[in-house]
């Protein structure tokens, strides 16, 4: 059996793999920025400090790789990274990237793409469309609050997709060597406008949800307000400006083709997620 570590584990898409991995009763290490947290099942490793690269990453065989969403200069953090995987002989790394990001250069995923295809490491790329996990950990705030979905997406459609499913794809990866030097394009069944996100939302939550279509200025001066920082902010604003033009529109049968059954809805996770929203 392969040493795996596990990634972003605190977030929507990392969560979902250990949960995927414990339910095959796979043994991982998870990353953890928290030295005094390390242990047999955690290791120190923050992307931040590369002193912490080479010791977290002894023995390691694979890897989930997660960008943290405050790190926007990927050559500074992850070329060092890549460097001493390489070092270390890692064998294998499933990244977490983004729909479309092979026209769109402009976002980090695309360099790291690069620089892992750069670095000779046997890959898999995971190109996922909007997580609807997002809606409660970006814009929790203003769902639950003000009953409002708030971004500038226009009305323009988007494929999403819930991280457990991608949670589960990434585990399949990891664990099956048939997925190695490919990229998967992963997106839900259907393409929705936030228009039909807040109708679904309304029926499953029993409270009317509306969409407030803000403009990416206003979307802007919003997220900075509430403490978001800018670089972060500037990521997810062209984010939502792919979907506005059009280009996250895209559905794709490689979900369920891997998975060997139909994604996850909207519908599903306003139901499973229905306490939280």
């Amino acid at each position: 059996m392969p040493s795996l570590l596990v990634t972003g584990t605190t977030g929507n898409v990392g969560r979902e793999v250990a949960n995927a991995l414990k339910a095959r009763g796979v043994p991982f290490k998870v990353a953890t920025r928290h030295a005094e947290q390390a242990g047999e099942a955690k290791t120190y490793l923050d992307l931040e400090q590369p002193e912490t690269f080479l010791a977290a990453l002894e023995g390691v065989d694979k890897i989930f790789l997660i960008r943290p969403p405050q790190i926007a200069d990927a050559k500074k953090y992850f070329l060092p990274f890549l460097n001493a995987a390489k070092q270390q002989h890692v064998k294998h790394i499933v990244f977490l990237s983004l729909m479309g990001v092979e026209r769109n250069k402009i976002v980090p995923h695309a360099k790291i793409e690069k620089y892992i295809l750069d670095s000779g490491i046997a890959y898999t790329f995971l190109r996922p469309s909007f997580f609807l996990q997002n809606l409660q950990a970006q814009h929790g705030q203003e769902l639950k609050q003000e009953n409002i979905i708030y971004v500038p997406a226009g009305k323009g459609r988007t494929s999403f997709i819930d991280a457990r499913d991608i949670g589960e794809v990434g585990a399949l990866c990891l664990l099956d060597d048939n997925h190695l030097n490919k990229a998967y394009t992963l997106t839900g069944s259907e393409a929705l406008t936030y228009y039909q996100v807040a109708e679904i939302l309304t029926q499953e939550l029993g409270r009317p949800i509306t969409y407030a279509n803000p403009s990416g200025r206003q979307f802007r001066k919003h997220e900075l307000a509430k403490g978001i920082p800018s670089g972060l902010v500037t990521i997810m604003s062209l984010i939502y400006l792919t979907a506005k033009i059009g280009l996250a529109k895209k559905v794709t049968p490689e979900l369920a083709q891997l998975l060997g059954r139909p994604p996850r809805t909207v519908r599903d996770y306003a139901h499973d997620y229905r306490d939280q929203l």
